[in-house]
């Protein structure tokens, strides 16, 4: 399977690619993005933030201001009393996501993020089972900030970023209570990451050069669980170390909602870096995660595009699109009221023929297109993506994908009916997208 096949299969699941770059040894051979987004655009990166905070509390405990056999509670006594389960974990405990909860512990609109973790009941104790929390990372990064003294992102730029003369757009999104988002929040330029994976790879160093202590990363790289309970794919059951994923063969891998994907083999040096949207896709981050190892696999042995030479590291990543025949395409001209419909809004307007056009049904929602070409735009889900084709006579497929503070999908479908009856269909996809993305309805064109 090489790159292109990946791409290919990711376009035929819906999944909207937005960088992708490789590296071996060092050397960039893989780098390619589509705009408006790309390898220098930041990019929210969801559970990638959980390495980046794991990181951060390791260097912490080499710089002797921790110990990972500490409890959580030894730096939040204000917390205590607690349930003795809570009282018996260990920051190793949470790092190895070996919590004492069977589930993230905080609800997203609630305003007390860090206090769920002290306050809501263990299920089991510490230390023995693999969970996927959330929340352990968010108490973790409150950690860092209180012994840092500083926000967790400027202690990583000293140690981290700065040396390797990176991040100057990242940021951290933050919790209710304004601490770093160390879950789920990082946001940074995908580049940005490489030179992180090339120095994981080379156990801390760089061009020659000591960036991160050694013990530092082979604790972050150590097998510290076992995620084989999971019902995800393959590579995410194989094993876990300290906020980090290690799918075997002795590689390494950050992972975050949506196929935000760091890959390393240190034993191959090679490094990638992924930013995607998969949310239209069930399961779609995970599938992801396999079609990209197994082209991975053979990014050595065939060269990224199956053994064809490279004249440029560019390999025609491009949006999801739906196939476009012009005979299929209607023209259409027209305000709609709603007939029927389940969340359908009252009224749409569409403009489309064989080249392109536009569906709006307020000034909040409205998807401008093309059928020739991708076209970028600035939506109140971010900056955009959007293609589209006649897919069959008289039905309109139309494409979006946006990032901003978070990724957003949206499918459209229009069919026009023989009597001038619009059926529409809209479904959004994303971890904050609103409900009026999404909706059903057929309109009859307003008379004149």
């Amino acid at each position: 399977m090489t790159l292109r096949t990946l791409l290919a299969e990711a376009q035929a699941a819906d999944i909207a690619l937005h960088s992708i770059e490789i590296s071996v040894a060092g050397r960039t051979i893989v780098r390619d993005g589509i705009a408006p987004f790309g390898p220098d655009v930041p990019h929210r990166l969801y559970s990638v933030s959980k390495s980046f905070t794991g990181l951060a509390v390791l260097l912490l405990a080499e710089e002797g201001l921790l110990d990972l056999d500490d409890g959580i509670l030894t730096h939040f006594p204000e917390q205590a009393p607690v349930h003795p389960w809570l009282e018996q974990t260990r920051i190793d405990d949470m790092l190895a996501m070996t919590g004492p909860y069977s589930r993230t512990t905080y609800v997203e609109a609630s305003d007390s993020w860090f206090d769920s973790y002290f306050r809501v009941p263990p299920t089991h104790r510490a230390g023995t089972l693999f969970t996927y929390d959330t929340s352990a990372s968010y108490v973790l990064a409150a950690l860092v900030e209180r012994l840092a003294g500083m926000p967790m992102l400027d202690y990583l730029r000293l140690r981290l970023l700065d040396p390797l003369g990176i991040g100057a757009g990242a940021r951290f999104l933050t919790g209710p209570e304004g601490i770093s988002h160390g879950g789920s929040g990082l946001v940074l330029a995908p580049a940005d990451l490489l030179p992180i994976a090339e120095t994981l790879n080379q156990g801390g160093c760089r061009g020659g050069e000591r960036i991160l202590p050694e013990r530092v990363v082979s604790r972050l790289l150590e097998h510290r669980s076992s995620p084989g309970m999971q019902t995800w794919v393959a590579p995410l059951r194989a094993e876990y170390g300290r906020q980090m994923w290690l799918p075997g063969g002795g590689s390494w891998m950050m992972f975050g909602l949506g196929g935000q994907i760091v890959y390393g083999d240190p034993e191959r040096q090679l490094a990638a870096v992924v930013t995607a949207d998969t949310t239209t896709l069930t399961g779609g981050d995970q599938r992801l995660v396999d079609m990209l190892l197994r082209a991975l696999g053979d990014v050595l042995d065939d060269g990224p595009t199956g053994g064809e030479p490279i004249d440029d590291r560019e390999i025609g990543l491009a949006p999801p699109a739906p196939p476009h025949d012009p005979r299929h395409a209607r023209s259409v001209r027209t305000a709609a009221d709603v007939i029927t419909g389940e969340d359908a809004p009252d009224g749409i307007v569409v403009e489309a023929d064989a080249d392109g056009g536009r569906v709006r049904w307020d000034a909040e929602h409205e998807l401008v297109f093309a059928t020739a070409r991708p076209t970028t735009a600035i939506t109140p889900l971010g900056d955009a993506v959007v293609t589209a084709g006649w897919t069959a006579p008289g039905v309109l497929d139309v494409r979006l994908s946006a990032v901003a503070d978070d990724i957003a999908s949206v499918r459209l479908r229009l069919v026009t009916g023989a009597d001038g009856i619009l059926t529409l269909m809209s479904q959004g996809f994303g971890p904050a997208i609103g409900p009026s993305w999404t909706f059903r309805g057929s309109y009859r064109p307003r008379s004149r």
